[in-house]
């Protein structure tokens, strides 16, 4: 490889860099490592979870998008010990608004006792995923708090959302972005649900609504 070429690929790593780092700074959602969304995961992906036969996963196939971490846990509790759903929610999980979550849905998140559940809603409310890290970091180690940030997330505004916090909710693209930011300014989250309807059906808008909002 010539000099120039060197320079150029380090150039074009750069760039990447900061345009991840510019995303990782915006999203809203929690940056995701090993924990797949429930709604967006493939079929392979599903089932090569532990305890996910194929017939359970056809079953959950065909009934996404789940709205609620604790609808998804209805389903599984009905052929699921707990301590196989605790194992599967390490890998596979519907995030949960950290302001408006149940004690119950964030009791679902592995590794949340009784006194992180506290400390998740002490801070309420959260304004963004930046708080979430530097008030929660004083209760975790760095590891912890990426982990536990991967099942959570912040809804973001209508209309003042970057491009970086639309595309962080899960299974969003970029036609569905553009959708997103034609109806702006969103007057009233009935618009929102007319104006998205005509591209998605019904649940899978009142999926999306979970991590939008107006200020």
């Amino acid at each position: 490889m010539t000099n120039v070429m060197k320079r150029r690929r380090s150039i074009a790593l750069a760039i990447v860099g900061v345009v991840l780092a510019t995303t990782a700074m915006h999203a809203q959602a929690g940056r995701r490592g090993d924990v797949l969304d429930v709604n967006t995961a493939s079929e392979k992906q599903l089932v090569a979870l532990p305890d996910l036969t194929p017939p359970l996963t056809k079953i959950i196939l065909g009934r996404r998008p789940f709205v609620t971490m604790t609808d998804f846990d209805s389903l599984l509790a009905q052929s699921l010990s707990r301590e196989q759903r605790a194992a599967i929610y390490r890998r596979l999980f519907v995030q949960v608004n950290l302001n408006t979550a149940s004690d119950t849905e964030i009791q679902l998140i592995p590794g949340v006792d009784d006194r992180l559940l506290g400390e998740f809603k002490k801070y309420r409310p959260y304004k963004s995923l930046a708080q979430f890290r530097r008030e929660f970091g004083k209760n975790v180690n760095d590891q912890e708090l990426a982990r536990l940030e991967q099942h959570v997330f912040v809804p973001i505004d209508l209309n003042t959302a970057s491009d970086a916090d639309i595309l962080s909710i899960p299974g969003m693209g970029q036609r569905m972005l553009r959708e997103f930011k034609e109806y702006r300014p969103y007057k009233a989250m009935q618009q929102f649900r007319r104006e998205i309807g005509k591209y998605v059906d019904q649940k899978e808008v009142a999926r999306l609504e979970r991590y939008v909002t107006l200020h």
